[in-house]
């Protein structure tokens, strides 16, 4: 295969405005005269804002084709300056469909490897003036694609583009694969084998092979559930056990709680193999004042099916259960399924006395049932703080799976002790709002979450169940906008329904997309990029 290189476009990040945020991005190139010198990491004079989705040596150089540009003129009435799809290369040849992840191409002095299709990202859509671009991209099979340099070297305009090397997987083919439904099986185990491909790239892949259960939640909504018992555990935690069949759950997951009147909505983790929480109350907590003081049995409160991917997962390995003060909830319901079993089990956790230790003889008569426990406590006014040494003195095997639950600096202190330890599978519990992903926003003050500016909208309401706030929509905005307009943590990359990058567990009500997701949420999820409220809605975020 031949081609033409018809420009060579470079350009510097750059700090841009962008609906009241501040994006710093390296999406504006421009066409360059004379040679240019293409290096490892990149071309000379070029840059990327956000160097964790863009550049680096697997995606050195972006390529776009002169057949797309014409394409997309006739689509969207695009103009034709080079570079304005942020790619380094505009070529005559070389289209999508033709070349492969694995081909490699001499031009000028250089030689290339191609490693990947582009990145569906918001950017692309932010310099053309077209938000759903990334969709669009990928829904017309016309992403364009990365290579890395394999010999540096110079490059012009003009220069003929020669193949050395053919791949085996076509870019169009490997774009489809992974963002586009129903994906061959056969085709995605040739694509994560492709040694080429860059490194994420095969993970994706690799984790569509062996994908995570995304069973249903076994009822819509929010379901009125009668309290059979409540047990006061010591002076401030308290377990709530519903009546009835236990719901379908897996070790590990959380149920969503209402208070009556459409009051606070709160998650809290089954603390066991039956329906059963374990709230601890906290100094002027509205939810858990009430849960803990004022539900009897026979109450009935409204609750949100289990969800959560915090689960005890099936095998034969060393299993770590480490939790501190109420974090122990989802760790000792996957103590209570294990319980009589043959796996070796070490159950760690950190509390300040033993007052302050809710469940514990609970958790030691479980563990009294397996021929292979450990059983560690540590009581910070007494026997001292379980810290990292402490935690890396207990000698815990490298072949188990840890599983952590407990306030945010606990996590990251064990998080980091257990990967010293050589522990490589590591899984931890957050409450909190996860950790915003929004590539490329330039940094600003972090704020808490808080309803949006202005006055109160008469639409359907969205309560994000984490953060605490409920507002409605703006008029033609989405789900996404709205949280954006109450500093609500978000994680986001295309923003029109490609990457589920935001997807998020629905515990309530009902949506409508714009655009239309071009591979639907898992069930009982939804892309709040896209989502606009048909009813009133609560999201775990």
């Amino acid at each position: 295969m031949r081609g033409l290189l018809l420009s060579v476009n470079v350009g510097r990040p750059k700090h841009v405005a962008w609906q009241g945020r501040t994006v710093y991005t390296g999406v504006w190139k421009r066409p360059v005269d004379g040679p240019v010198m293409a290096r490892r990491l990149n071309l000379d004079g070029d840059g990327q804002g956000d160097t964790e989705g863009h550049g680096g040596e697997q995606r050195a150089v972006l390529v776009y084709q002169l057949d797309s540009y014409r394409h997309w003129q006739q689509a969207l009435a695009l103009p034709s300056d080079f570079g304005q799809f942020g790619e380094n290369l505009t070529v005559d040849g070389l289209a999508d469909d033709e070349v492969c992840v694995g081909d490699r191409y001499r031009i000028g002095d250089a030689e290339f490897e191609v490693t990947q299709p582009r990145v569906t990202c918001y950017r692309v859509g932010l310099r053309l003036g077209v938000p759903e671009m990334a969709a669009l991209l990928v829904a017309h099979h016309r992403p364009g694609f990365y290579m890395r340099v394999i010999r540096e070297g110079l490059i012009r305009a003009g220069d003929v583009i020669t193949r050395t090397r053919r791949g085996p997987l076509p870019v169009a083919e490997a774009d489809a694969l992974l963002y586009l439904p129903n994906p061959d099986p056969n085709r995605v185990r040739l694509a994560a084998g492709v040694p080429a491909l860059s490194p994420g790239w095969r993970q994706s892949f690799r984790d569509m092979l062996t994908p995570r259960p995304a069973d249903a939640p076994a009822w819509p909504g929010f379901r009125p559930l009668r309290v059979a018992a409540v047990h006061a555990e010591n002076a401030t935690v308290t377990s709530i056990r519903f009546a009835g069949p236990s719901p379908h759950a897996r070790p590990g997951q959380y149920i969503t709680v209402r208070l009556p009147g459409n009051g606070p909505v709160r998650s809290y983790s089954l603390s066991s193999d039956a329906c059963r929480i374990t709230v601890k109350r906290e100094p002027h907590g509205a939810a858990s004042g009430f849960l803990t003081t004022e539900v009897r049995p026979g109450s009935t409160l409204d609750v949100a099916a289990p969800r959560g991917d915090f689960v005890l997962e099936d095998g034969d390995e060393p299993v770590l259960l480490i939790s501190a003060g109420i974090g122990l909830t989802p760790v000792l319901a996957m103590l209570h399924h294990l319980a009589g079993g043959p796996r070796e089990v070490w159950w760690i956790h950190a509390a300040r006395s033993p007052a302050e230790h809710p469940l514990a003889a609970e958790a030691s008569a479980l563990l009294a049932t397996m021929p292979n426990a450990h059983e560690h406590i540590f009581y910070s006014t007494t026997t001292g703080r379980l810290t990292a040494e402490r935690l890396a003195a207990i000698r815990v095997p490298r072949t188990a799976t840890a599983y952590v639950c407990g306030p945010d600096a606990f996590m990251t202190d064990m998080r980091e002790a257990l990967e010293r330890a050589g522990v490589g599978r590591i899984r931890s519990e957050l409450f909190t709002a996860r950790p915003s992903i929004n590539p490329g926003l330039a940094g600003r003050p972090a704020r808490a979450p808080h309803p949006p500016a202005g006055e109160p909208g008469d639409g359907p309401r969205v309560t994000f169940a984490r953060s605490g706030v409920s507002a409605a929509v703006p008029p033609a905005g989405s789900i996404l906008d709205l949280a954006d307009a109450c500093d609500v943590p978000t994680r986001w990359s295309c923003r029109t329904g490609v990457c589920h990058t935001c997807e998020t567990p629905l515990l309530a009500g009902e949506v409508t997309y714009s655009p239309e997701p071009l591979e639907p949420a898992n069930p009982g999820s939804v892309l709040i990029c896209c989502a606009r409220p048909g009813t009133d809605v609560v999201l775990d975020m």
